[in-house]
């Protein structure tokens, strides 16, 4: 598997990128259409979904949804969820693809 790694690190660096990139989107639409349906009092999307999804690499975009649509703010383990997240999906990207 390491081998594989190493032989094609560009591509997969690459496609890393851009997984990254349209997880964050969708976890950032996801709080945005949250907290629109909160404001509503409208059925919701589920906070295992908000919770699951920065460990599918959407880590920034639960972050940025914390903070740009301020939502979910208040309850610690969201911060911390998102944080977390994004300090292993970096950890991985530099040991591995850097």
């Amino acid at each position: 598997m390491l081998d594989f790694i190493n032989n094609n690190k560009e591509l997969l660096r690459n496609i890393y990128i851009v997984c990254f990139i349209i997880m964050s989107l969708i976890t950032l639409f996801l709080y945005k259409i949250d907290k629109r349906k909160a404001k509503k009092n409208k059925y919701r999307i589920s906070e295992k979904t908000l919770l699951i999804m920065p460990w599918f690499l959407g880590s920034m975009g639960g972050i940025l949804g914390l903070y740009l649509v301020r939502h979910k703010t208040k309850h610690f383990y969201f911060i911390l969820n998102n944080i977390l997240a994004f300090i292993l999906q970096i950890f991985l990207f530099i040991k591995y693809l850097l």
